[in-house]
């Protein structure tokens, strides 16, 4: 009789596998009809327009593969170079601002692939794609990563390797938008820690979404050194301001 055991387990094991797999099934149905029933009392809406039915439309793309961006961007140490593929204003500010702070996870594709192009621009040897974090509880809160999905994008692209887990964010911090110029290095230094197995010896790219005063790639940079990365270079979809004086009024956009 116990020898008989496994084959009747195995047996009625069969019989409840049908089972569970239909109400897998169902329940991802039931997501799907939830999603569209979402979409069709709340249609989304383009960030950059507000055209319903898509997130990002035609004409909003189009005005922001005419936006260019000329100036250099002087590089906090470790960093050997940063680069942006545009102001933080307008169009590319309403689509970053739409991707971070409100669900439109889809503008992170167009984005993406304009921060690929800025890359095509660069004279960078780049070994992986490195994005930065966020702490584990504004991740929650979020529910995603703004900067890995635009560096998933970039990564397909140029097919370089993105690790997301590359930078650690160990320490919570206050957001970089409520502090002053002066008080970011001190706010976020300190913050991030690097894994040595992924990052030794390799040349690394850092992503993000805005670059202001450079202190969140630079303390970045600083952790990645130390885990033994040979270069660092950052890309950011756009810039604010900070480290050019003559853009004053992009700061004061940014942070009304």
């Amino acid at each position: 009789m116990p020898e008989n055991l496994p084959q009747q387990l195995n047996s009625h094991q069969k019989q409840k596998a049908p089972i569970w797999s239909g109400l897998f099934a169902s329940k991802a149905i039931l997501n799907r009809l939830s999603s569209i029933g979402i979409d069709l009392i709340f249609p989304p809406r383009c960030a950059g327009c507000g055209h319903i039915d898509t997130h990002w439309c035609a004409d909003c793309q189009r005005d922001l593969d005419l936006l260019t961006f000329t100036e250099r961007i002087e590089p906090k140490v470790p960093l050997e170079a940063v680069a942006a593929s545009g102001w933080h204003m307008d169009k590319l500010r309403e689509a970053v601002q739409a991707l971070k702070y409100e669900n439109a996870r889809e503008v992170a594709r167009p984005l993406g692939e304009k921060l690929a192009r800025c890359l095509s621009q660069q004279n960078w040897t780049i070994d992986m794609i490195a994005p930065v974090p966020l702490h584990t509880k504004r991740l929650a809160e979020r529910g995603y990563n703004q900067a890995q999905l635009l560096a998933e994008v970039v990564a397909d692209i140029h097919n370089i390797r993105c690790e997301a887990h590359a930078l650690e964010r160990v320490r919570e911090t206050q957001s970089q938008v409520t502090v002053s110029g002066a008080e970011r290095l001190v706010n976020i230094k300190g913050a991030f820690t690097a894994n040595k197995t992924l990052i030794d010896n390799q040349c690394v790219l850092i992503v993000d979404d805005v670059y202001t005063t450079g202190s969140t790639l630079s303390a970045c940079g600083e952790a990645l050194i130390l885990a033994g990365a040979r270069a660092v270079y950052g890309l950011t979809v756009s810039v604010a301001g900070y480290s050019i004086t003559h853009k004053k009024e992009i700061v004061d956009e940014y942070h009304h």
